[in-house]
Formats: structure tokens, C-alpha cells, sequence
């Protein structure tokens, strides 16, 4: 009888069901962090240095202290810094004040913002948020809401999106233990977006497709990629209960299941708490710390307000990118398949494709020459993508393609380019072939259709590249074959 209590359809209407979601995207500005110039770049190698801090909770605007900073604050930790002397400076240790907000990041929030149809704020004040877990050395986060009531479109009707902030990112944990925590400071203050879903989430299945849109939406902008560049929270509340809010729901195939595993954890509680909760890998979630509220935010005191320009709106329109499946058209029309398309999405490369493009206007080729060869070559000479993208760099590549667009080399001859340069040939020699006379592929070509007459031109295109294999480009080929075959 508990078996199918557990088994039966969920009826969500009934349930009062609501969800909405809460998803934090690393942003990738052409330099430096949300508020100082350092670089954005995660360190493996050992620090130089660290420091050690206790953190406490202080009152909020509304002078009261928030019941998440307090429970965080009873646990009476120490929380040690690592840092490095030419990528960590005072305004991540906190010992200056920050400087003025990242303006490239701040351009690709609005974007972010454009594009979910929100309303942009003319002006804003930069808060703080009191977080003392350990993971910001100053105990709070500085963030700015940018934009408010927007929606998104799905195949399921409209989405609200109810937030978007900007706001710097927390430091990196390494270690935890009993009494204290260790954190590396090269994450801290990289710009991030936080996006708040309206809770107008009908059913864990579009929980999942609207994470996907916003998703879509997050990576047609300059954002980081990878493993923790983007995290994803859910809420979940039943019966106009209590809200909890479910941590480290990033796999988006767990998704559904993350949010009907809670509800039925809902269901037999009752007495639901407002909390956070750690999502686990088999769909479950463990209690993590109270759920906080409005009473950790206060003003940040060193920083002017935020004044957002209609002019800025403006230029960033100009430069607003093109959603995935607009750009997959695209890549459509130039005659690239399905598997190609999502290599290209999968690799980073859709940018670098449209500029190579621009040298040598043969789509195929250059797909190639960016995603296969390289590959093809590493497996063979037994190399990491690392080391074969560190030979074949982009300078590499676009110097083989402008020397097919000048004719000297042929098309079927960059593969064997590449090759020699990844064995070390300087590309000046790697470029280099016995020049063939036309009349002697001729020849070769006129043979092979005298030895087995009555194919088409498409047929005697494999077995005449067969033996003429890197001396001519197929075009040449099919240009003498269609010369013979009537």
C-alpha cells in the first residue's frame, strides 16, 4: 500500500504546488573581477600566502540579525585564505575598499536582461549581503539588482523572471573540517548573475525546461564555461507552506526528480520548516542551515549608486547575440549537419567558426579544420587536446586557411599540413608538396575510367581520389571527370 502511495501521479494543481528557480552564471568580461582589476583565473599550483579570520554577524538594514548569519555565526569556525602576490589584492582580502563596478560586466548583464524581456533600473544601490559561512573574507557579498519583472518563452507558454543581479562571486572552498575551513581567494569577486524565476512553476518537467531556456538564454552572452561556472538552486513549497530552497541542483536531468522527491518529503513532514537544503546525488536533499531573509542585506557604504544611462541600454542593443537556435539556422543554411552544429555549440568554437569563415568562405572545410583534424591528428601521434591545441593554436589554423585561400595549398592537402606541424614542421616547410602536373592526373584519372566504364562522375570520385590523394582538391577532381564522362 506505501509502495503505491509512493508510485501514483502527482496531482500538482491539488498540491498547491509552486517552484521557481534561482540560477547564478560566472560572467567572463574582457578583464578584471566585479569590483578590481585582478585576473579571473582559478589557480592549481600552491599559494604564496594566508590568512586567518573569524567572521560575525552583524544586523541588517532592518536591524535585526538574519537567523542564517546567526546559525553560521554559533558554529565557531576559523577560515583560512589562500592567495597568490601577482593575482590576490587587498580588495579580495579586504583590507580596501572596492573599486568601481566592472563596466563589461555590467554590459553583459543588461544583455542577459534584453533578452528575458525584463525592465532595467535607472538606478540602483549596491547592497551588501551578510554571508558568513567563510566563503567572502569581508562576511557579506556585494550585489546589485539590475532588472526586475521579465518572462521568458518555452514551448509551455511564458516563464516570469522576476530578478536579475549582478554580484561577485564567493571565495573557493578547498578543505573542510571540524573547526575550521580552508578557502582560495581566486574566485572571490569574479561577476556573476543571479537570475530569480517567478514561482509560477506548474510541474518538475518545467522546472527542467525552463532551467534549459534560461540556460540557452545564459550562453549566448560572454560567460564562463565549465564545471562551477554556473549553479543552479530550486525552491519548493506545497499547501502555501513553508518555501525550501534546495542547493547543488545542477544536473539538469536530476532536476525533476530533485523537485518530486522533495515534494513527497513535503508531504510527509507536515510541519515543513523554512530551510536550505543540500541536493544529494540520488535526487534527496539533507538539511543544511536555516533559510535566510531580507535582514542580511544593508547599503554598501563604498560605492556610489548605481546609475544605468539610457544610452547604455542603447549601445548594448546594438550588440545584443543571437539565441542558440536562431544561430543554429544559421549554421543550417551554410550547409553544416546536426552533429557538426552541436560539436561546434560543445566546443566554444561557434565564434572562432564565423570569423574563419570570413578568410575562406567554405563552410565544411573550416568546420574541419577547427573540430576534426586536430582530433583525428592528436588520436594518431598519441596526443592530449591540451598539447594538440597548445601546436595547432588559432594563429596556426588561420595561417592554413589563408594559404588555401591563396591557392597554396589545396584543400585536400590541410589535413597532411597539419599533420607535419604537429610533428614539428615549421609551417613554411609544412606547406610545401611536389608540384604534379595537371596532364599526369589526367592521365591517372582518364585510366581509371577506361578500366571500369559506365559509372557516374560520383562514383569514379572515390576510386579516383584514392590514387590521386593529397595532389588535387576534390573539385579539381570532379572539374576532369566531368571532362571524360558523358
Amino acid at each position: 500500500m506505501l509502495e503505491q502511495e509512493e508510485n501514483k501521479e502527482l496531482d500538482y494543481k491539488k498540491l498547491k504546488f509552486k517552484c521557481g528557480l534561482e540560477i547564478h552564471q560566472q560572467l567572463n568580461p574582457d578583464n578584471g573581477k566585479l569590483f578590481c582589476n585582478c585576473q579571473s583565473v582559478l589557480r592549481q599550483d600552491e599559494p604564496d600566502f594566508i590568512i586567518e579570520r573569524k567572521l560575525h554577524a552583524v544586523a541588517g538594514e532592518e536591524g535585526s540579525v538574519d537567523l542564517a548569519a546567526q546559525y553560521q555565526s554559533l558554529l565557531n569556525k576559523n577560515f583560512i585564505y589562500q592567495g597568490y602576490n601577482d593575482t590576490t589584492c587587498l580588495v579580495e582580502l579586504d583590507e580596501e575598499p572596492p573599486h568601481e563596478i566592472n563596466e563589461d560586466a555590467l554590459k553583459i548583464s543588461l544583455q542577459i536582461a534584453l533578452l528575458m524581456n525584463m525592465k532595467i533600473l535607472p538606478i540602483s544601490q549596491i547592497m551588501r549581503k551578510t554571508v558568513i559561512d567563510g566563503s567572502n573574507t569581508s562576511g557579506f557579498q556585494r550585489t546589485a539588482l539590475i532588472a526586475r519583472d521579465g518572462f521568458i518563452e518555452t514551448d509551455e507558454g511564458n516563464f516570469g523572471i522576476k530578478f536579475l543581479y549582478l554580484e561577485e562571486d564567493a571565495a573557493r572552498i578547498i578543505s573542510r573540517e571540524k573547526d575550521r575551513d580552508v578557502y582560495r581567494l581566486d574566485r572571490l569577486g569574479i561577476p556573476l548573475v543571479e537570475v530569480v524565476t517567478s514561482p509560477d512553476i506548474k510541474t518538475p518537467k518545467q522546472c527542467q525546461k525552463v532551467a534549459l531556456k534560461i540556460g540557452e538564454i545564459l550562453r549566448s552572452c560572454k560567460v564562463k564555461r565549465g564545471i562551477g561556472t554556473i549553479r543552479q538552486d530550486v525552491s519548493v513549497s506545497i499547501g502555501n507552506g513553508q518555501r525550501v530552497e534546495i542547493k547543488g541542483a545542477q544536473d539538469i536531468d536530476l532536476l525533476p526528480v530533485i523537485v518530486e522527491k522533495e515534494i513527497k518529503r513535503q508531504q510527509k513532514e507536515k510541519n515543513v520548516k523554512a530551510e536550505v537544503r543540500n541536493a544529494l546525488p540520488n535526487g534527496e536533499t539533507e538539511f543544511l542551515r536555516p533559510l535566510p531573509g531580507s535582514a542580511r542585506m544593508y547599503p554598501e557604504t563604498d560605492l556610489f549608486l548605481l546609475k544605468i544611462s539610457r544610452d547604455l541600454i542603447n549601445e548594448v542593443k546594438k550588440t545584443l547575440p543571437k539565441l542558440r537556435k536562431e544561430v543554429e539556422e544559421e549554421l543550417k543554411e551554410k550547409g553544416l549537419n546536426h552533429e557538426m552544429i552541436k560539436l561546434l555549440f560543445k566546443e566554444n568554437a561557434v565564434e572562432d567558426f564565423k570569423e574563419f569563415l570570413e578568410i575562406l568562405d567554405s563552410p565544411q572545410l573550416v568546420a574541419k579544420i577547427l573540430l576534426v583534424f586536430p582530433k583525428e591528428i592528436a588520436s594518431h601521434e598519441k596526443l592530449s587536446d591540451e598539447k594538440i591545441n597548445e601546436i595547432l593554436n588559432k594563429d596556426v589554423l588561420i595561417e592554413v586557411i589563408e594559404a588555401v585561400k591563396k591557392k597554396k595549398i589545396s584543400e585536400s592537402q590541410v589535413k597532411e599540413v597539419l599533420e607535419k606541424i604537429a610533428k614539428g614542421e615549421i609551417f613554411e616547410n609544412a606547406i610545401k608538396f611536389e608540384k604534379t602536373e595537371v596532364s599526369d592526373i589526367e592521365e591517372k584519372i582518364l585510366k581509371i575510367i577506361k578500366e571500369k566504364p559506365g559509372l557516374s562522375a560520383n562514383a569514379y570520385m572515390g576510386l579516383v581520389m584514392k590514387e590521386v590523394k593529397n595532389k588535387i582538391s576534390g573539385n579539381e577532381a570532379m572539374e576532369i571527370i566531368k571532362k571524360f564522362v558523358r
